[in-house]
């Protein structure tokens, strides 16, 4: 056998063995040399530093985000309520048609204004008959049927007071008014619109009173505590930090809501709600997604 043919069959295949062999070796080698860094149970890497992260959304206080409803299966006439627009607490928002409603409440108005005149005739006879005794020199009778009378007369009045107090709440029901000060965020309904009872007319929301309400990995529950300083940012305000401290802290774990953005980030695991006060005025909007850093006990 040449030479060329031995540099060919045997050489060169023992080198290649000899070379891949040496690559299997230092790969075994660093994998080992440096194992793979996971914390402890499982735990979120922000607690290795000195802040916890979390994601969240701008909310509002409790009372003051109200979605108003309805009462009455009705069409609506008339509809001042205009979405973005402030509002007064007691200001009109929906008014229904309420013909009939109205028109039996002006029906009990004459019938209480009857039973009062009836009533006022019935005290007059009856003071007369109390008198005409001591006018007359005559001895009142032990049963005085009077007193009967006016006691029926005075029921009837009473009865049609009610009727008219009922009758009144009744037509309330068809015109819907602003339960707080804020502005309209969402209006579902339009003008000649019929809609059934419990229906969402209009959401309004107290735009001075909101807060963030942060997911908290149940991993970092241990570093939550109450009045931690926090600092809050959001996307599209490049450098743009604000303080925060953290004011109420949930006692149970939920399903998350709010899928992470880092990709790192299990999005399959429980959450902490953490609510966040602001603690100095932001542009940031209700409902809109912010990142939150909190400082660890």
């Amino acid at each position: 056998m040449s030479s060329t043919m031995i540099l060919g069959r045997v050489v060169l295949p023992a080198v290649g063995l000899l070379l891949a062999a040496t690559l299997t070796w230092h790969s075994v080698r660093n994998v080992t040399a440096r194992p793979e860094v996971v914390p402890a149970g499982g735990a979120s890497t922000s607690q290795s530093s000195g802040r916890i992260t979390a994601e969240g959304r701008v909310v509002a206080y409790p009372g003051a985000e109200v979605t108003v409803g309805t009462e009455v299966l009705g069409t609506i006439v008339h509809l001042p309520a205009r979405a973005k627009a402030s509002v007064h607490k007691g200001d009109l928002l929906v008014e229904f048609r309420a013909d009939d409603v109205r028109a039996s409440l002006r029906e009990a108005h004459y019938r209480l204004t009857e039973a009062e005149v009836s009533l006022r005739v019935e005290q007059i006879r009856f003071q007369a008959g109390r008198l005409l005794p001591a006018v007359t020199s005559k001895t009142p009778q032990p049963a005085d049927p009077r007193r009967d009378s006016l006691t029926a007369v005075l029921a009837h009045r009473d009865a049609a007071k009610a009727a008219v107090d009922r009758l009144e709440a009744e037509v309330a029901k068809y015109r819907i008014l602003a339960p707080i000060d804020g502005v309209i965020v969402a209006r579902p309904v339009d003008l000649g619109e019929t809609v059934n009872v419990a229906s969402p007319l209009v959401t309004i929301v107290d735009l001075t009173k909101l807060r963030v309400e942060a997911e908290v990995d149940e991993f970092d529950i241990p570093g939550i505590t109450p009045l931690a300083q926090a600092t809050i940012t959001a996307e599209g305000y490049a450098g743009r930090r604000w303080r925060g401290e953290v004011e109420e802290i949930a006692d149970a774990v939920v399903a998350r809501q709010t899928r992470p953005q880092d990709p790192g980030r299990p999005a399959d695991t429980h959450v902490l709600l953490v609510k966040v006060a602001f603690r100095e005025s932001c542009p940031l909007k209700l409902g809109q997604r912010v990142e939150v850093e909190i400082a660890k006990k």
